[in-house]
């Protein structure tokens, strides 16, 4: 079996929820029929030459909510799986080391990588070949060849190993998201959560006393994505990590899940003190 992984990063710090990472996965069987459908869902709404969160607005609403929707279509039959990973600023991180610091974006990453997915539970009787296609990463070249090192090692732990997971080196790579509507689709829905989390749905242009036409639009569309999982997962709570419903095998089987890390060490802050 041979399984493509697209990543993004949103929101790296927000007002309640921050360092929000993005992955949706598809079965390489099944990729040329979904990017297909997809490609041409978004070419015949006139949605531009790519989706992004930022982009919606009013008069794109009814062809975002309709990419949507084809695109939970794939998520609800299971041929697609998406995972959101976020921290909450609530549980704020101690006894950090300087490296720790430095690299926390990467560490974040290869944790969102190794874990959210399930890709220990895939059945072992076949090798399972994992490509990356990673967002363009926004850091140094020297810390992403790095991160990459990582990812491509990963293979090499006993739970991996279990699950006969192999990673070529050159499929680990950084591409250009105007390229992959599966990425365009992830933004959409990391971009939702990120928005919601944060309350930003709340937000009014200065001096006004009604919320821009923009962000009810936006609000509509993470509306929609939400009615999308709850299809799903009827009592889905976007703020917390998603149950097992007591099978660990279910952080692979699920097509949908979020993850809240909570670092090792943490102290809780006090919410009333967010901003």
């Amino acid at each position: 079996m041979r399984y493509y992984i697209w990543l993004d990063e949103s929101v790296k710090k927000g007002s309640y929820f921050s360092d929000f990472y993005g992955g949706v996965l598809v079965e390489s069987s099944q990729y040329e029929r979904i990017r297909k459908a997809l490609t041409e869902q978004a070419q015949a709404l006139n949605l531009g030459t790519e989706l992004k969160w930022t982009k919606i607005n009013a008069y794109q609403l009814e062809g975002y909510l309709e990419i949507m929707t084809l695109f939970f279509q794939y998520i609800q039959a299971n041929e697609a799986k998406v995972r959101i990973m976020f921290t909450q600023n609530a549980f704020k991180q101690v006894n950090l080391s300087e490296y720790q610091k430095a690299h926390a974006y990467h560490l974040l990453y290869y944790q969102f990588v190794k874990h959210a997915f399930g890709l220990k539970y895939l059945n072992p009787k076949t090798p399972n070949f994992i490509e990356f296609f990673f967002d363009e990463i926004p850091d140094t070249q020297q810390k992403n060849e790095l991160f990459k090192n990582h990812v491509f090692s990963l293979q090499r732990i006993p739970d991996f190993q279990k699950a006969n997971i192999r990673i070529e080196l050159d499929a680990i790579s950084e591409v250009d998201s105007k390229q992959h509507i599966l990425l365009q689709c992830l933004d959409v829905v990391l971009g939702a959560m990120a928005f919601r989390l944060n309350k930003m749905h709340l937000q009014k242009p200065p001096n006004a006393k009604n919320r821009g036409k923009r962000t009810l639009a936006k609000e509509k569309v993470y509306k929609h994505i939400l009615q999308k999982i709850k299809e799903v997962y009827p009592n889905f709570n976007i703020g917390i990590t998603t149950g097992t419903e007591g099978n660990v095998a279910n952080l692979w089987e699920h097509p949908y899940r979020h993850w809240r890390f909570l670092p090792y060490q943490w102290e809780k802050v006090d919410e009333s003190s967010l901003e």
